[in-house]
């Protein structure tokens, strides 16, 4: 067969199929040769008939035809943008503040720490796991590969911010997916269960214990999906994003006494911003007036302005000077907690603000610590610890390749890693210890693991609830703020954050 294509034809075919393998080489992964054939022929050969709808007489086809070519083209763009380079990424939460802000938009590199092969390659674009409209899952379960990262740019360090996906996210109700089934079903099987005192039990009867709540609570959860909906289970690709800072590293022993995360028995370094909760005594906050600013939030686990209400509104009704909400980023989220009849709101802020808000003799009475508590269930959510959100540990976070001995007094703490994260069956029967169905005192790692939190430390769920996060679950590093939207306020009130466009996130300290 002759071929017949210009020089011009060959350059471009020689520059794509240079980059092309480069990629593969990049990815370690040559099953994509198979695709090498279709790109020659796309710009040489020409056998395939690639834009056949270019010949058509008739317009119709000519501009649907065009406008899925197009369509196709970004699709096919984004994904692999998405999957190997960077994706965008947008703060839903005010765990983070007042670091990262609720709607700071965030450019994620995934080349920082090394891009996922995707577990489960077949999915729709722009989708984390649920389609819009539809409300049908976005993806396939098959095929599904298993963990592999190319290398990165970098490996995820002490105190970086992260995006990961929800570790506890592998399986979760319809109905309440901030929440995995490993924090719903605790609590939910001990309250429908007999009241039972814990603390008189020993390590391996506790076990039964909490193993028996769970169970009951699951079997609740599925005799009521009106309250919960189904219970699904997703991969760790197709879980929900989350982002956090890292405040522990793989074979560090981390513990949190009076608020300060120890390392190894070492403080590490608190954020600039970190937040903690007050109870911030106002002259002029009247309770009686609170429900007229805010109503339950849609999801039930929150409140929100009332619609017509603003940021002027609450700052008349408790007297904070405007300068000061600006300064420091005060929003409404921070003062939507129910003050009680002697005008107390109970409100994280930065020592900043505390020390600001303290030197309003006018506007403010008094500012007191509020008393630390597990925040309704700390992890390990099967082992009774006494531990607090500010008094936690200490645990070791698992290094990939170290071994650890195994009783039933840790067990609780490593269960998750060595069944759930790292595929085997655990069982305790006689006060002994069986993972894949043989005796051991031992455990060796397969991955290494994170613990994260968020700055905003008494509003955040993070690591203290819901464990290690797994190194296959890490997602990318955010790299700089590219767009950043105040929910409190409108598109002609100061609705862009002007300061904080293009903001590098390493700057966050």
């Amino acid at each position: 067969m002759k071929i017949e294509a210009s020089r011009k034809q060959w350059i471009k075919l020689s520059i794509v199929m240079v980059l092309y393998l480069l990629f593969l080489l990049w990815l370690k992964s040559w099953l994509g040769l198979i695709v090498v054939p279709f790109i020659f022929d796309a710009y040489i050969t020409k056998k395939i008939p690639w834009t056949w709808w270019k010949k058509s007489k008739n317009k119709t086809v000519l501009t649907v035809m065009g406008w899925v070519d197009a369509i196709v083209f970004a699709l096919v763009a984004v994904y692999f943008v998405n999957l190997y380079f960077f994706q965008n990424y947008v703060i839903p939460s005010s765990s983070l503040e007042k670091s990262l802000l609720v709607g700071d938009y965030l450019f994620v590199s995934k080349m920082s720490y090394g891009a996922r092969i995707p577990q489960t390659p077949l999915h729709m674009p722009l989708t984390q796991h649920t389609l819009p409209i539809l409300n049908c899952k976005s993806y396939l379960d098959y095929p599904h590969w298993d963990y592999k990262r190319v290398e990165g740019l970098g490996e995820v360090k002490l105190n970086d911010i992260v995006v990961f996906n929800f570790p506890a996210g592998d399986s979760v109700a319809a109905k309440a997916q901030a929440e995995g089934l490993y924090q719903l079903a605790y609590p939910i099987g001990q309250s429908i269960s007999q009241p039972v005192d814990l603390s008189k039990l020993s390590p391996e009867q506790q076990l039964q214990a909490y193993d028996f709540y769970y169970h009951t609570g699951i079997q609740y959860i599925k005799e009521h999906p009106e309250d919960f909906g189904e219970i699904l289970s997703r991969p760790v690709d197709r879980r929900e994003n989350y982002v956090k800072r890292c405040v522990g590293l793989p074979g560090q022993t981390l513990q949190i006494k009076d608020k300060i995360v120890y390392l190894d028995g070492r403080p590490n370094k608190e954020p600039d911003n970190v937040q903690y909760r007050y109870d911030v005594k106002f002259k002029h906050c009247r309770a009686e007036l609170w429900t007229s600013l805010f109503c339950v939030n849609s999801v039930g686990s929150g409140y929100t302005l009332q619609p017509g209400r603003t940021m002027a509104d609450i700052t008349a009704y408790i007297g904070i000077p405007e300068e000061i909400i600006d300064e420091f980023n005060i929003s409404a989220d921070d003062l939507s907690g129910t003050p009680s009849q002697d005008g107390v709101i109970r409100m994280p802020l930065t020592e900043g603000a505390k020390q600001a808000l303290l030197a309003r003799k006018d506007i403010v009475v008094s500012i007191t610590d509020v008393p630390s508590d597990n925040m309704g269930g700390l992890y390990p959510m099967n082992k009774l610890t006494g531990w607090t959100v500010d008094n936690y540990g200490p645990v070791w976070i698992p290094k990939k390749g170290e071994t650890i001995d195994l009783t039933l007094d840790n067990l609780p703490v490593y269960e998750r890693p060595i069944r759930n994260y790292e595929g085997n069956t655990l069982a305790v029967k006689d006060g002994k210890i069986y993972i894949n169905g043989k005796e051991t005192t031992k455990y060796t790692f397969k991955m290494d693991y994170y613990w994260m939190m968020g700055d905003n430390r008494h509003n955040s769920a993070d690591s203290r609830f819901w464990g290690f996060v797994p190194e296959d679950h890490i997602v990318g590093k955010p790299i700089f703020i590219w767009l950043s939207l105040d929910q409190d306020h409108g598109w002609l009130d100061g609705k862009i954050r002007w300061d904080r466009l293009f903001r590098f996130v390493d700057s966050i300290k």
